[in-house]
């Protein structure tokens, strides 16, 4: 992956995934082996060598259990408000072994968190991703977003979940 590129996404939009901004991990089908809300933190993510809790080696990210069914992983995310996506980096440092090998991203717009009837579309289809590195997506599409449905397949572990776009202004409407 080019890092100018990155370099060049993060000097020139805003995180919407960042939670020091106030998104928020809102809900994941698993996390058995390290919190959502940790991949949504603005630091890069660090590596603790011999560090374990009561679920094994911990990890500075997002990371489920293995799947032993049919199905997949998901976490939803408020995102900072309102906004356009140009790109989005689906961070797998440190996760070697244990990173899903497909990725999708769906969204959608409403005043409210979503439920089992909002209706979702898909910003990034089924992607294939590396572990260990930053996986970026760019994205042709100008619409607004409030949240994002982030699918992992089957499951895994992601460090970072960094949304680069524009924060739609109120006034703007």
């Amino acid at each position: 992956m080019n890092m100018q590129v990155l370099d060049e996404l993060a000097a020139s939009c805003v995180n919407l995934a960042d939670a020091g901004l106030n998104a928020a991990a809102l809900f994941a089908t698993d996390e058995f082996f390290a919190a959502k809300e940790r991949m949504l933190n603005p630091a890069e993510p660090i590596w603790k060598e011999a560090v374990y809790d009561a679920h094994g080696k911990w990890m500075d990210g997002w990371e489920t259990r293995r799947k032993r069914e049919h199905g997949h992983d998901y976490c939803i995310v408020r995102l900072i408000g309102p906004g356009t996506i140009k790109a989005i980096d689906i961070d797998t440092r440190y996760f070697t072994g244990n990173y899903p090998p497909l990725v999708s991203v769906e969204a959608c717009c409403q005043d409210s968190d979503p439920d089992e009837n909002t209706q979702w579309t898909e910003i990034l289809s089924p992607s294939p991703i590396e572990g260990d590195r930053h996986n970026l997506f760019e994205l042709k599409n100008d619409d607004t977003w409030t949240h994002l449905r982030l699918n992992i397949f089957p499951d895994g572990g992601i460090a970072r979940l960094r949304v680069y776009g524009t924060e739609q202004n109120p006034a703007d409407g």
